[in-house]
């Protein structure tokens, strides 16, 4: 594999455009002699199960270089099956798809689709309540499901033994789902979903801007013009039985694939699949969407007040839709106009300091696509959102002027061959791919295809296609204004949201429904049993030294031709003095600019004709270049990797317009209510002496503060001085890596003392720290306390073995009881935070804003109960299970290795650690939970800040007996009651 992969780099593919397929009905055409023995091995196979019909295998031959191998299948009832064999991690990732989204949704039914996906996983006829987190969870594995437009997906990941159960548990959930869905469970769902909305859209800054947008995008009724999630007053006017409505229309086998990849035996799982899908009866038919026309005669102008702190300007443009032939160079078009460093946005408007940002995306779906682009003013530059579209327009003007370079085009080439190569890195990737391929095309092996598309794009096509889909077209043009500021919008508005014109409601009965029911020769009652936990070792590991004396740890992974690397540098805000906070930040972020020997603009062009990335960041203890690249061009991005690091230009002009960015984002978090608490909880715990206690980006006075020689400064006398270690996964032997790191030979790392952490305050446990947000949908909650530095094996360790059952997983007894008994919330838990000199308890959970004061009760219950009793047999054993079994897919891609290696070394441990870690895990015992409990769970002991609409929860928090303290963002007291 790695030598056909290597051809990447040449964007040798259009060979590889003819597919490396493929037949239908059973007539496989194959290469080689060995590959017509297969396929007549598979049809073989598959006549041997009753109802199951061989389609197609594909294989990867010489220059197939995307082809992800697989053998298709379908049942009678029409599902089709996609069958991945990879042998590589002992893992299987199961995938079901629904061809349905929220496109198919009827009028004034909206958010069906995703508040279907919250009913899939309540339980079904032979799976109780929850039982489905349960099972995968006590299994080691992860889970979840996601809804857009056009499908619905259902995904788990586990080990390998637990591949027949996985099958069970989505086939009860196709087949036999209704019997168990209850007008109390729609009731919680419903409220679930409201929640979610309210904390990821209604309470979040610029949330409403794709709801605006695709209002006035999209004529009224058409399948786009409302977002996946709906709206509520929808789901306020139905009841359960228009959900049954809507899951026997569309959840049919006939309207799903089933794709599963991994480390399996085909043969078993064609028995399994036969098994718990065949009987499961056809759905009505369902036909291809088509994509409604529509026209926009003018341009439409529109604006809201939103509690941001920035102005913000988007427009967009209806285009093409997905796999068209004019999507790939809308694509290239959009990679010119608007994206990274290179793109004609960031030149006219970020580079010299007229916006904080500017991009542009062009974002495709079944039915149509849109080109945006969107620029926040920044207020030190003084334009205005009309002076941003004025010079967004005159952008395109320039780029019509300009024209297409090869340049262009080959940057957006590599950068999409690379996301191919490292979307191979799991298994999931690549599940995914064949699932949605499938999905929209009904051909899971379009991935050649699909680059190819790229690899054909000319300079004419991307003119062509900026000419009919943009070049004097109107669009939407949408202004979004901070309250009070009484700023003006691009221009005013000319067009307004007519409220939508909704059909007369016709509650159904369950007689008008048309139940579709299985008839088995088994009992899908009996949970299917599972085999032998996989043996699982942890991954080959080397260390080393390079010449200048950096320590390196670095594993091998040869599935892909990628190497991932991590320059840890141990300096971080720890390091600052407390007039100058966000020093570390600013000056890692001015590492990112210029160097002495290029532009910002050329060594990010440079890395994307590479398809590389090079990301720089700091955080409270350590700074990190973070490295990804395909290993053949290892060497050119390790150069621009060391440019970056030892060369800084350290600019004026660079230095003023990141400092400004700094001071823009500050105040952009401040409007973000999650993050605020999260700010303010940990100052409150670590104390305003301790610089690491503060947000790594500082606050605005101290940004203000910071002169460029105060970055020069700190970089050469902490930075330069600071101990450096790598951490490297590739498919590179030990040897030749090491020669690679010669880019970093200039290091000479000192002897650089670490600052003093100074005492931390007592905590006020009496107290209840309020932060007033006006008109906040939700209150976020923050339940704290200080406890014990991080160990591998030790308290740290056992203390989250200890937790888990309270507030650790999805079937914590936290969520359970406020996501899912109560309905206050979309999620919440605890969890043990710590590093090796300070470690925290924290209880969280954003809830509706309505419920402050009720969910406050549940958490100190829950905690109250927990310290009381500690945790129950059932619960040690299932917290056991999960974190002993999910081993399996700890070190699956690059980047978990990468994570794997790097705790390593931050924390100087041997592989064996892991080893301690099972033993102490096994060692665990009631009385222990119970010890760790009561240590560390009196909720007397710990301090509460909620950040909320003062106005709306202060009196639902007056009888917890304890003091209310008002505080700003900074956690300074404002008043007291």
């Amino acid at each position: 594999m790695k030598q056909t992969m290597l051809k990447l780099t040449k964007i040798a593919l259009l060979a590889a455009a003819s597919l490396a397929v493929l037949s239908a009905c059973n007539n496989e055409q194959a290469s080689t002699p060995k590959e017509a023995a297969a396929a007549a091995e598979s049809a073989m196979t598959a006549s041997k199960v009753d109802g199951v019909r061989f389609i197609e295998k594909v294989t990867r031959g010489e220059g197939d270089d995307f082809v992800i191998p697989y053998e298709k299948y379908a049942l009678d009832n029409g599902l089709t099956v996609i069958l991945h064999e990879d042998h590589s991690d002992p893992l299987v990732h199961v995938d079901v798809t629904y061809h349905v989204g929220s496109a198919r949704e009827d009028i004034g039914k909206s958010g069906f689709a995703h508040f279907f996906e919250h009913m899939m996983f309540n339980g079904s006829e032979n799976v109780a309540d929850e039982e489905h987190f349960g099972l995968i969870t006590e299994a080691g594995g992860t889970l979840n499901g996601t809804t857009n437009t056009d499908r619905t997906n259902y995904f788990e990941t586990v080990p390998n033994n637990q591949l027949e159960r996985m099958l069970w548990l989505e086939a009860d959930r196709m087949g036999f789902l209704l019997p168990a869905v209850t007008q109390r469970k729609f009731e919680i769902q419903r409220a679930t979903v409201k929640n979610e909305r309210g904390q990821h859209i209604d309470n979040q800054p610029y949330g409403l801007v794709g709801e605006k947008l695709n209002e006035a995008l999209y004529p009224e009724g058409h399948p786009y013009s409302w977002q996946t999630i709906g709206y509520m007053e929808d789901l306020d006017r139905v009841d359960v039985n228009d959900l049954k409505d809507f899951f026997l229309r569309w959840y049919g086998p006939n309207n799903a694939a089933l794709t599963i990849g991994g480390d399996f035996d085909r043969d078993q799982a064609l028995s399994w699949v036969a098994k718990y899908f065949g009987s499961i009866p056809r759905g009505p038919e369902v036909g291809e969407p088509e994509a409604p026309t529509f026209t926009i005669n003018k341009n439409r102008y529109l604006s809201y007040e939103d509690n941001v702190a920035l102005p913000l300007i988007v427009m967009s443009w209806p285009t093409t839709t997905l796999m068209d032939k004019d999507e790939a160079p809308l694509d290239v078009l959009m990679s010119i106009i608007g994206t990274g460093d290179t793109s004609l946005l960031y030149k006219n408007l970020v580079k010299n300091g007229l916006a904080v940002q500017a991009q542009a995306g062009h974002g495709c779906q079944e039915l149509g696509c849109t080109f945006t682009v969107n620029a926040l003013p920044n207020p030190s530059g003084g334009a205005s959102l009309a002076d941003l579209e004025r010079i967004i327009r005159e952008t395109f003007e320039e780029f019509e002027e300009r024209g297409v370079s090869d340049a262009d085009i080959d940057r957006f080439k590599m950068r999409i061959v690379a996301g191919k190569v490292f979307s191979l890195e799991s298994v999931s990737g690549k599940v995914s791919q064949l699932a949605a391929y499938q999905t929209f095309f009904a051909n899971p092996n379009l991935s050649t295809e699909d680059i190819a598309r790229y690899e054909t794009v000319t300079a004419e096509d991307v003119m062509a296609a900026y000419e009919k889909y943009l070049k004097g077209k109107p669009g939407v043009i949408l202004s979004v204004l901070p309250k009070g500021k009484a700023l003006a919008p691009a221009k005013p508005d000319n067009w307004t949201y007519t409220p939508r014109t909704l059909p007369e409601y016709q509650p159904l009965s369950e007689n008008d429904l048309e139940f579709r029911m299985a008839t088995d020769d088994f009992d899908r009652g009996e949970k299917p049993p599972v085999g032998p936990a996989p043996e699982i070792h942890t991954p080959p590991i080397w260390r080393d030294t390079t010449p200048n004396g950096i320590a390196v740890l670095g594993a091998e992974n040869n599935e892909t031709p990628t190497t991932a690397l991590q320059l840890q540098i141990h300096i971080g805000q720890r390091e600052e003095p407390l007039d100058k906070l966000g020093l570390t930040a600013l000056t890692f972020a001015m590492l990112d600019e210029a160097t002495t020997g290029a532009s910002k603009e050329e060594l990010s062009g440079r890395l994307q004709r590479l398809g590389s990335s090079v990301s720089i960041g700091a955080g409270d203890d350590y700074a990190s270049l973070v490295v990804s690249t395909l290993t053949d061009n290892l060497s050119d991005t390790l150069d621009i990797a060391a440019a970056k690091l030892f060369s800084p230009a350290f600019k004026e002009d660079d230095f003023k317009r990141v400092k400004n960015q700094f001071l823009q984002a500050i105040a952009q978090k401040e409007k973000n209510p999650g993050a605020l608490a999260d700010d303010v909880r940990r100052l409150l715990i670590y104390g305003g002496d301790n610089a690491f206690a503060n947000a790594d980006m500082g606050t605005a006075d101290t940004i203000s503060a910071i002169t460029l020689d105060d970055v020069k400064a700190f970089y050469e006398v902490k930075v330069r001085k600071a101990r450096a270690q790598i951490v490297v996964v590739s498919d590179l032997p030990q040897t030749k890596l090491i020669s690679e790191f010669s880019a970093f030979a200039q290091w000479k790392a000192g002897d650089a003392k670490r600052a003093e952490i100074h005492a931390f305050p007592a905590l006020e446990t009496d107290a209840i720290y309020l932060i007033d947000k006006p008109d906040a949908a939700q209150s976020e909650i923050r339940i704290a306390r200080r406890a014990m530095l991080w160990d591998a094996a030790g308290e740290f360790y056992k203390a989250n073995i200890m937790n888990f059952p309270l507030g650790g997983s999805f079937n914590s007894r936290i969520n359970q009881n406020l996501r899912e008994d109560k309905g206050y919330t979309y999620g919440a838990r605890s969890g043990f935070g710590a590093n090796d000199y300070a470690g925290a308890f924290t209880a969280s959970a954003a809830v509706r804003a309505n419920a402050t004061g009720p969910a406050l009760t549940e958490f100190f219950k829950e905690l109250d109960a927990y310290r009381k009793d500690g945790a129950t047999d059932e619960e040690l054993a299932f917290a056991k299970n999960s974190i002993v079994q999910r081993e399996a897919l700890a070190y699956e891609t690059p980047g978990k290795k990468i994570g794997f290696l790097s705790n390593m070394l931050t924390f100087d441990l041997e592989p064996d650690f892991v080893d301690d870690q099972r033993a102490a895990l096994n060692a665990m015992i009631l009385a222990d939970v119970k010890f760790l409990a009561r240590q560390y769970l009196d909720k007397d002991d710990m301090i509460v800040v909620i950040v909320g609409d003062r106005d709306l929860i202060l009196n639902d928090l007056t009888g917890f007996g304890r003091r209310i303290i008002e505080i700003d963002a900074s956690g300074a007291p404002m008043a007291a009651q």
